[in-house]
C-alpha cells in the first residue's frame, strides 16, 4: 500500500464529496431493497452480480462518480452479507449491515486514474489532483482508493502487487510480554516504556468536549469546535501510530522470531477501569505491525495463549497465586526471584519456542500478514470528518 496527501481545490472538493454522497445513496438503497425483498418473499439475493443488476434500476446523482467506483457499492455491500452471515455461522455477535450515515472514501478498482506529466493525479469525473509523490510506486497497481481523514484532509491510497524478496535473518528470537506499566517488557529484561499519548492530552481534550458541548448545534462556532477537537484527537492517534511503527521496524530488525500473547482485548475493555489505557496502548495494532513488517524481514512473528504466564517460574514450572499489585515474582520451589513481567516474557518465549519444535502441543497461532495501511484502522470517537467541505 502506497499512501500519498492529495490537495484538491475548492471545485475538486466537492465532487469528491458529491461522489461520496452519491455511493452513500446507492449503498443505502440496496440495502433497503434487499430487506424488503426479503420480507415480501422470505428469500434474498446478496451476490455481488445480483447488486450490480439493481444498480442499473437506481435513479441517482452520478454525476461525479466512475462507473466502476459506483459497482464497488455492490461489492461492499456483498462484503457486509457474507461477514454477517459467517459469524452466525460462527455462533458471533451477528451485527447485520446498517445503512450508512457517510461515506469516506472512493475506490477505482481498475481503471479510472492516471498520473500526468506535471506530478498529478487525473482521476475520472474528478480532475488533476496535486498529489505529494514523497516516493515511486513499487510494483503492479491493482486499485485506487481516495481516502478523506477526520478533519477533511484527503489522501490516495494505491494498492500494488510486490514480488516478496527471500531475506535470510540472521537475529534471535524474543518474546514480548505487553502491559500498561511499561509498554513490553522483553524476555532479555529490557524494558519499553509506555508513552501515554493519550493521557498526556487528556486535559485539553475534556477542554475541547466542554466547549463542544456548549455550542449550538448546527451553528457554525459548533463546526470550528468539533474541528479543533478532531484535529487534537488525530494527532494523538498519529503519535501513537508512529510510536508504534517505529519500536516494531525496530523490533523485527534485530529479532528473527517474535512472540507475543494472544490477548483477548474487546474483553479486557470491558474493565472499566483500564479500558481506557489499554485502547491508548494500542496492542493489537502493534502485534499487526509486527506480523507484516516481520515476514518483509525474514522473520516470523506468532501468538501464544498468555494463560499462566506471569504466575509461573520460567525455570522450574512451579505456578504461584499472584494480585495485579505483586510485581516481583517469587518462586518457592527453585528460589527464583525476577520481575514478574520478565518472567512472563520468559514463558512466552518458551511456550513460542516449544511450540515451533514440535515437541510439546502448545496452543499457538501465527500473526495474520496484514499490510492494510494503519491510519484505516484508526479509530477516535466523537470526531468528525469533511468539516471543511461542509463549510464551504
Amino acid at each position: 500500500m502506497f499512501k500519498y496527501r492529495l490537495y484538491p481545490s475548492g471545485v475538486q472538493r466537492n465532487r469528491l464529496v458529491a461522489a461520496c454522497i452519491a455511493l452513500k445513496g446507492a449503498y443505502n438503497k440496496l440495502l433497503e431493497g434487499s430487506v424488503a425483498e426479503y420480507e415480501s418473499t422470505g428469500k434474498g439475493k446478496v451476490s455481488q452480480f445480483y447488486f450490480n443488476t439493481q444498480l442499473k434500476k437506481i435513479p441517482l446523482d452520478s454525476k461525479y462518480v466512475f462507473s466502476q467506483s459506483l459497482q464497488n457499492v455492490s461489492k461492499r455491500l456483498s462484503d457486509a452479507y457474507k461477514a454477517f452471515f459467517r459469524r452466525v455461522k460462527a455462533g458471533e455477535k451477528p451485527g447485520f449491515p446498517r445503512f450508512k450515515s457517510r461515506v469516506h472514501s472512493i475506490t477505482y478498482p481498475q481503471a479510472g486514474f492516471k498520473f500526468t506529466s506535471d506530478s498529478r493525479l487525473q482521476v475520472s469525473k474528478i480532475g488533476r489532483i496535486p498529489i505529494v509523490k514523497h516516493r515511486e510506486l513499487v510494483g503492479c497497481v491493482k486499485t485506487l482508493t481516495l481516502k478523506q481523514n477526520k478533519i477533511g484532509q484527503w489522501f490516495a491510497v494505491f494498492s500494488c502487487e510486490v514480488e516478496t524478496k527471500k531475506v535470510k535473518h540472521k537475529g534471535k528470537k524474543i518474546g514480548i510480554d505487553v502491559g500498561l506499566t511499561h509498554f513490553a517488557t522483553l524476555s532479555d529484561g529490557s524494558k519499553i516504556e509506555n508513552p501515554r499519548h493519550l493521557l498526556k492530552s487528556e486535559e485539553r481534550l475534556k477542554l475541547l468536549h466542554r466547549r463542544v458541548s456548549r455550542k449550538v448545534k448546527g451553528s457554525m462556532n459548533r463546526r470550528k469546535a468539533k474541528y479543533r477537537l478532531a484535529k487534537l484527537e488525530l494527532k494523538v492517534a498519529n503519535q501513537r501510530q508512529d510510536f508504534l511503527h517505529k519500536l516494531s521496524h525496530t523490533l523485527t530488525q534485530k529479532y528473527k522470531t517474535i512472540t507475543l500473547e494472544d490477548l483477548n482485548i474487546s474483553n479486557m475493555v470491558k474493565n472499566h477501569c483500564l479500558a481506557k489505557h489499554i485502547q491508548d496502548a494500542g496492542w493489537g495494532m502493534f502485534a499487526r505491525m509486527c506480523s507484516y513488517k516481520a515476514v518483509t524481514c525474514g522473520g516470523t512473528a506468532e501468538q501464544v495463549n498468555p494463560n499462566g504466564t506471569s504466575q509461573t517460574c520460567n525455570k522450574c514450572g512451579t505456578k504461584v497465586k499472584m494480585t495485579l499489585k505483586d510485581r516481583v515474582f517469587t518462586c518457592p520451589s527453585c528460589g527464583e526471584v525476577c520481575d514478574r513481567d520478565e518472567n512472563a516474557a520468559r514463558n512466552i518465549l518458551a511456550r513460542g519456542t516449544v511450540g515451533l519444535t514440535g515437541t510439546t502441543p502448545v496452543e499457538r497461532r501465527p500473526l495474520p500478514s496484514d499490510s492494510v495501511p494503519l491510519a484505516s484502522l484508526l479509530a477516535e470517537t466523537g470526531t468528525i470528518r469533511g468539516i471543511l467541505c461542509s463549510t464551504n
